[in-house]
């Protein structure tokens, strides 16, 4: 990820208006310009605040500051050295969590290039850990349709509740909606339509055709709803009345997990992967998915034809007449 190629002031940046100013500022500076300009998510932020503070604990000399002067010195040699610790914590990092550590710093190297003009040409001589390319981990139509007749009736729920729960995971399969974007719907969302207005990432907004099944279960919910809100809260709401959590929605589905038969595979997100595949599967063009996904790039939604591509090859193995012949003469040899 690239930082705004924008122009820096002192008004957007005051440690510009510094001589030399200190590690601490210049984060400070480099995370309000993701945020502000590049309108990156609060977890990158969050990421990549943390990736800096282990940088400066590993390369911070005991005594002495750590300023832009003694940023631009550093070595690569010390680069590398800084590298080798995160794979020696214990437990020591994985490839991806590595990788971001890196792009967290070269990220804000570049800020520096482009705030200050100062440039330090050993970051760009470090190479990123190879990555293994991760797949989409969808559910089967079975597996997601037996979840959302799960979350149902739910014994141990009020009835509103069950409502609430239903209504989210539709809207994750029937929508292809993100937890924080289904989580950020607001009471003014209601009536709903034939379409919703989401704002998924970098603030990007797209339509998502609304599908009857989906618009009936919010709809049931709203109902139901035990609180009286006004049109600019959440429309989703935990059992005390404040607004539903992410992480109530992943406790919920973890928990119909093992009654379910499903592995831990199974998650909220899991169900927007579902989504996606089985529009594949049924003949939907792949630049339609990119634009329901909301995905800024088409690289990203055709990780989906991989999986696509396994499941027919799958259902050969296991149906075709050559497949199933050369399967047993494998067994027999």
């Amino acid at each position: 990820m690239m930082v705004s190629e924008a122009p820096l002031t002192t008004e957007t940046d005051p440690s510009l208006s510094t001589p030399n100013p200190q590690f601490d500022d210049l984060v400070l500076g480099f995370l309000r310009l993701y945020r502000d300009q590049k309108r990156a998510s609060n977890r990158t932020l969050i990421a990549y605040s943390h990736a800096l503070k282990g940088f400066k604990g590993q390369m911070a000399a005991e005594g002495q500051d750590f300023d832009l002067r003694r940023l631009m010195a550093l070595k690569q040699s010390e680069f590398r050295a800084w590298l080798g610790f995160l794979r020696s914590k214990t437990p020591p990092l994985v490839s991806r969590s590595i990788a971001l550590h890196l792009s967290a710093v070269r990220a804000f190297y570049h800020y520096l290039d482009q705030g200050f003009g100062v440039h330090n040409p050993a970051i760009s001589l470090l190479k990123t850990p190879r990555l293994s390319p991760s797949l989409p981990r969808p559910l089967n139509e079975d597996q997601a349709l037996g979840l959302m007749n799960e979350v149902q009736g739910h014994v141990d729920l009020e009835a509103w509740e069950s409502a609430r729960d239903y209504a989210v995971l539709m809207l994750l399969y029937g929508c292809g909606l993100r937890i924080s974007e289904a989580l950020s719907l607001t009471v003014s969302s209601l009536p709903l339509g034939t379409s919703l207005r989401i704002v998924g990432k970098g603030q990007k907004m797209r339509i998502v055709p609304l599908l009857t099944p989906v618009k009936d279960a919010v709809e049931a919910y709203a109902k139901v709803i035990p609180f009286n809100l006004t049109k600019d809260d959440a429309l989703f709401r935990a059992p005390r009345g404040g607004p539903l959590s992410a992480r109530h929605v992943q406790a919920r589905v973890k928990a119909l997990r093992a009654p379910l038969g499903l592995n831990d595979r199974a998650t909220p997100h899991s169900l927007r992967h579902s989504f996606a595949t089985h529009l594949l599967g049924a003949g939907a063009d792949l630049r339609a998915i990119q634009e329901l996904l909301g995905h800024a790039s088409l690289s990203t939604t055709q990780k989906y034809t991989q999986i696509d591509t396994y499941r027919l090859l799958k259902v050969y193995d296991q149906s075709h007449p050559q497949a199933l012949s050369r399967s047993r003469r494998t067994n027999n040899a």
